[in-house]
């Protein structure tokens, strides 16, 4: 029999951390339920503390999620562990996760503290945590860059106070496989009571060995927990990819001890989702989840793979999710079948009236295009199509023209809070001159930091998906729009981004 890995998704939580991918309730509740569906073990959905938004959120994931383990951040003080135990406490099965930095480096320049403060508040944070949550997991942060000595005498601390699981963090993506792996088994050893923990560790992908790191913990080292996000999302370079994780333990099972229960064919929908709620578009070449990563142009490796799968691939398409996305809904469908589809996503909104926008939404879009595929549906959600109705902006009109030997222009009709705004303008391309066409009624005086557009599925009929980053004060936003035409796609986008600008509820980035 082999071990259990425990899959410990931080998506919602250290992949949010990106700049611009900050995520609302109702999107962390759609990715949660999605990760419940992959059946990840334990879903990190926030920081409690770090804003009433995210609170929000925490306990509404909490409180949807039945198959997984709800887990939230909290820093090594009373204020931030009461705040994740109120926001967790609803949760079927919940975890307290704390941490306090345990590097010379850390404890010197950012925390101001001697050790021997460290090694007291550690203590004092899980005891307390422990008084409310069985289930305490303990991260001194920085971990590969500590001393060995003080940081065993830390660990042997928390377990001692009641630390379940003790996970180490390499924080700032320093180590390298071999010297990582030696250095989780030389932990276990020397702490007296490791055996009473799990051992976890949470990798960043700095030097792009974030997986090959959290694999060697594994195998050297004895981890049976690995902390990771979908597509590696996360802050700098990223973070441990679970669908790279997962695969590679599944396909090879000859050499890793461990298996995980994730279903896999729920990684390449997941990947999607995330992707368009983030608009972080995952790169062609990505493994597992790459748009190209089954795809063989070589003549001698299709060849090969026409004659023998196993030629040029080790993994099936379908097994990852690949096959599992299938045309389910057309112009003549009814409002059952497209609700009931949506279940099936995994996507619930939260009242009727908002069934009723999102089903005009997918009438509009069904008389541009024959096929609706699911991927159709998850940008309609998305988009923001089915948003509250008290939207700041919102787009009426628009149309625009450009040619060889011609000034791109545009126009558009905006509604400010129920009255009509129009403006014209003229750009260096069609969108150029929508986006500004837009900002001479909105003069919102933001910074596009990023103008990115997909195709949602292929053929010449696929809607393009937009997504528009803007920052303004310190603040940084995603929009999504989707469309057949791309440039109505591309103003779409940028209103839903000016939107979350003015929302007063709209979260703050993390890092901010």
């Amino acid at each position: 029999m082999k071990d259990r890995l425990i899959i410990f998704d931080t998506t919602m939580r250290d992949g949010e951390q990106s700049p611009g991918a900050s995520m609302t309730r109702e999107e962390k509740v759609r990715i949660a339920r999605q990760l419940e569906r992959m059946r990840v073990d334990v879903i990190e959905a926030g920081f409690p503390a770090s804003s009433n938004g995210d609170f929000e959120a925490v306990r509404a994931v909490a409180g949807v999620v039945k198959d997984s383990t709800v887990a939230g951040l909290c820093r090594a003080n009373d204020r931030d562990i009461s705040r994740g135990v109120e926001a967790l406490k609803g949760a079927k099965s919940w975890r307290i996760h704390t941490f306090i930095a345990t590097s010379p480096l850390h404890m010197e320049k950012k925390l101001r503290m001697t050790p021997e403060q460290v090694l007291e508040d550690a203590r004092a944070a899980v005891r307390f945590a422990r008084r409310h949550c069985p289930d305490i997991e303990f991260s001194p942060e920085d971990a590969s860059r500590s001393e060995p000595d003080f940081l065993c005498r830390v660990l042997e601390a928390v377990i001692a106070e009641g630390a379940t699981t003790i996970n180490i963090p390499d924080t700032v993506g320093y180590a390298v496989p071999q010297q990582f792996g030696e250095f989780i088994r030389s932990l276990r050893e020397r702490v007296p009571n490791s055996g009473k923990a799990v051992w976890s560790v949470h990798c960043h992908n700095d030097l792009g060995m974030a997986v090959a790191n959290s694999l060697a913990a594994v195998v050297i080292g004895g981890a049976r927990q690995i902390e990771c996000t979908v597509n590696g999302l996360g802050e700098r370079a990223g973070n441990t990819s679970l669908e790279e994780i997962v695969m590679s333990v599944r396909t090879r099972s000859d050499f890793f001890p461990v298996e995980t229960r994730i279903d896999t064919t729920q990684i390449v929908p997941a990947s999607r989702l995330v992707s368009q709620i983030t608009g972080f578009v995952v790169q062609p070449n990505k493994a597992v989840v790459g748009a190209n990563a089954f795809a063989h142009a070589s003549g001698i490796h299709q060849d090969g793979v026409i004659k023998a799968r196993q030629t040029y691939e080790i993994m099936r398409a379908e097994d990852v999710g690949w096959a599992a996305n299938k045309i389910v809904l057309g112009k003549l469908s009814g409002r059952n079948a497209f609700k009931q589809r949506l279940k099936e996503l995994g996507v619930e909104l939260e009242s009727e009236e908002a069934y009723n926008k999102a089903f005009q939404g997918f009438k509009d879009l069904a008389d541009k295009k024959a096929e609706i595929f699911d991927e159709d549906l998850q940008a309609l959600v998305s988009e923001g199509r089915v948003g509250s109705s008290d939207e700041h902006w919102k787009l009426v009109h628009m149309s625009q023209g450009s040619g060889m030997g011609e000034r791109p222009h545009a126009s558009v009709v905006l509604s400010e809070s129920g009255a009509e705004k129009t403006a014209q303008s003229e750009g260096d391309g069609p969108v150029d001159a929508t986006f500004k066409a837009i900002e001479n009624v909105a003069r919102s005086e933001a910074e596009l930091l990023l103008y990115s557009v997909n195709a949602v599925t292929h053929g010449t009929e696929s809607q393009g998906e937009v997504t528009v980053r803007l920052a303004r004060g310190g603040r940084i936003v995603n929009g999504v729009g989707a469309d057949t035409d791309i440039v109505v796609a591309s103003a779409k986008a940028y209103i839903a981004a000016l939107n979350k600008l003015h929302s007063k509820t709209e979260r703050i980035n993390p890092q901010v």
